[in-house]
């Protein structure tokens, strides 16, 4: 029977120890700080509390784990307790008048044991941030549903990133370190209204990994603007360098959602010349997929595309580069690809020497995965990208997966087994980024030093919360709160799956929600609807490429200290309760709010401005913030949007 142990995290503030229980032991306080922990009995539960001062910042209750209510200092200035089996122990990282930063140790998590901590996500006034990317993307997140949810990079749920990072508008954040194998269970029965991490040596995590610790930090902020920042400097990192200017200044044009795999050089000549002649810019063209002789090949099917170089070159003589859609598997049939990688030993293998795996593109059992997270096989990989460049003229491309559910399951890989299978997503993103500022990846965790656009995973072309218009911008907001600032919005209108094919204002709204976003990503077209669209479309193309220099300015800054590019309204003020709250609104910078329309038949909005002196974008008013505009008027040709003047 497994031996489960639960901490149910109680989130409380401002409570004066003097009011009852014992004083705080000085042996229970950090060396050369006021940060205490203190052990207590709660019933028939023993109980830790973080101290500072007076202020009490966390109460955690154990059950199942530990009777010893003695805790120790040890030699090297941490505090411990254990049972004679397990321990917890507690490190204080940093602790300012701003910031306090505790880390939390727990050792020997055992195939039989799952500890876990669960925090209270239904407190007064209070809302939760980060988490995975998901189907259905809820912002804030304590909306959010999991069930001893592997966190992993993945197919399920729409998880490509998955960084192991929540954040309260208290000011509160919880970061697990990678070698834990964590789980995550919230609002299921039994945890109603709760977020749980746990700790559990299981599969998809490779269970020969003895000696499995659990470690977490947990960072107490005056808000959560500063928590952020600190966990950014000291746990999330951010981009070296950011990526091409030109991608966010005019638009990328895609063959995948209006063509899908139907694409020839015929095809790709139309859609070009259709994009100059109806009067729009570009930063690239995009081959998507179905451009390879089989796949895995890296190498153009030639009744498709029977002169790529000479096509790279008059596709670039009307304006445009050129991108290419690549994935990281070889399909078993793609010969004599498939059987060279695997003669080498460059496909994931599981523990029984398998290499099967599935992807869209296959069936089961009948494709593999490339082995990034072994040098050999990232070098090769990367000369075969290359010879695409110097021999067929492309400039840079579109990569695809890279989850770790792709791979095998129970996958033999290179590196550290306590990290295993997330080093792959790690080991693809990496090399991949190193061929240039153009480059757009789908996934990432722990990848957010890299100077590349990181694309949402398809969206639907649906307007609500079903992977719709509206997770356009939670997704975003997201992405911006993990440490990814160089958001890729998925195709205008969507992906027209399940032959849902965006109508007129979905594919209008939808531009307009993009407009101070990064980049705009076109595949559907203006001219597939009507004369109005084309000139709509027009006007916001260009009012994009107008905000160039300030999304630019913010990716400079996203370089140099991490700060979001398009961060809640809260960024504006972290202690206001309302925006905190707000999810269909969000901000370029911290000086322009976009609120676009994000229902369906909807002509106006309710508007919330935070504090500070905003001019509205369409009408040049002033409002003084804070301050709720009801029913702004925003006709089909109308994106509401301000900017801060103080």
């Amino acid at each position: 029977m497994h031996k489960y142990i639960v901490l149910i995290v109680i989130l409380i503030s401002l409570l004066d120890i003097s009011k009852g229980g014992k004083p705080v032991k000085e042996d229970n306080k950090f060396p050369n700080s006021n940060i205490y922990v203190k052990l207590k009995k709660e019933t028939d539960k023993l109980q830790y509390e973080i101290l500072k001062g007076s202020q009490s910042l966390q109460v955690v209750t154990f059950d199942n784990f530990i009777t010893s209510n003695d805790l120790q200092l040890t030699p090297s200035g941490t505090l411990q307790v254990t049972d004679g089996t397990s321990s917890i122990e507690f490190e204080l990282v940093r602790s300012t008048s701003s910031i306090t930063h505790v880390r939390v140790i727990r050792n020997n998590v055992t195939v039989n044991t799952q500890p876990m901590d669960c925090v209270d996500l239904n407190m007064s006034n209070l809302h939760w941030y980060g988490g995975p990317e998901d189907t259905y993307q809820y912002w804030p997140i304590e909306r959010l549903t999991f069930d001893d949810y592997a966190y992993l990079t993945k197919e399920d749920h729409h998880a490509a990133l998955a960084e192991r990072y929540w954040l309260n508008s208290k000011g509160i954040f919880f970061y697990i370190e990678a070698e834990t194998p964590l789980f995550i269970t919230q609002n299921t029965k039994g945890y109603e209204n709760k977020l749980c991490f746990s700790a559990k040596n299981s599969l998809p995590y490779n269970t020969r990994v003895n000696g499995r610790r659990f470690v977490y930090h947990i960072g107490y902020a005056v808000n959560a603007k500063v928590a952020h920042m600190h966990a950014v400097r000291l746990l999330l990192g951010h981009p070296s360098s950011h990526p091409d200017e030109r991608m966010a200044q005019y638009p990328i044009w895609s063959t995948w959602a209006l063509y899908k795999q139907q694409i020839n050089e015929s095809i790709v000549r139309e859609f070009a010349s259709a994009i100059t002649s109806n009067g729009f810019e570009n930063s690239q063209i995009e081959i998507d997929d179905n451009w390879e002789s089989c796949y895995g090949s890296l190498t153009f099917n030639k009744s498709r595309f029977p002169s790529m170089k000479t096509f790279a070159e008059e596709l670039k003589e009307k304006g445009f580069r050129v991108s290419l859609w690549i994935h990281p598997f070889i399909n078993k049939n793609c010969e004599p690809y498939y059987s060279e990688a695997l003669s080498k030993g460059y496909l994931v293998l599981d523990h029984n020497k398998s290499p099967d795996t599935q992807w869209w593109n296959s069936k089961k059992g009948e494709a593999a995965f490339v082995d990034f997270t072994k040098n050999e096989v990232r070098n090769w990989f990367k000369q075969r990208l290359q010879r695409l460049q110097t021999e067929d003229g492309i400039d840079s491309f579109k990569f695809d997966a890279g989850e770790t559910s792709w791979v095998p399951s129970d996958p033999v890989l290179a590196g550290d087994p306590a990290l295993s299978p997330h080093q792959i997503t790690q080991a693809f993103v990496r090399t991949v980024g190193t061929l240039g500022p153009m480059i757009e990846v789908r996934t990432g965790q722990g990848t957010q030093d890299m100077p590349m656009f990181v694309r949402m995973l398809d969206k639907d072309s649906e307007w609500g919360w079903n992977n719709g218009l509206l997770t356009l911008i939670t997704t975003l907001l997201q992405m911006n709160m993990n440490g990814y600032p160089f958001v890729l919005p998925d195709m205008i209108g969507g992906n027209g799956y399940y032959k849902k094919i965006p109508n007129k204002e979905l594919f209008i709204r939808w531009l307009q929600a993009n407009v101070f976003m990064p980049s705009l990503q076109f595949s559907y077209v203006p001219w597939q609807y009507d004369n109005e669209t084309i000139e709509i479309s027009k006007k916001f193309t260009k009012l994009h490429a107008d905000y160039t220099p300030q999304i630019i300015e913010r990716f400079k800054l996203a370089t140099r200290t991490g700060e979001p590019v398009n961060p809640p309204l809260w960024w504006v003020d972290p202690e206001d309760k309302v925006a905190q709250g707000i999810f269909d609104q969000f901000l370029l910078g911290d000086s322009i709010i976009a609120a676009p329309i994000v229902k369906e038949g909807e002509t106006k909005r309710d508007i919330y401005l935070p504090k500070g002196t905003w001019r509205d974008g369409n009408n040049k008013e002033l409002h003084t913030g804070p301050i709720w505009i009801m029913d702004y008027s925003a006709p089909l040709d109308t994106l509401p949007y301000f900017e801060k003047i103080d």
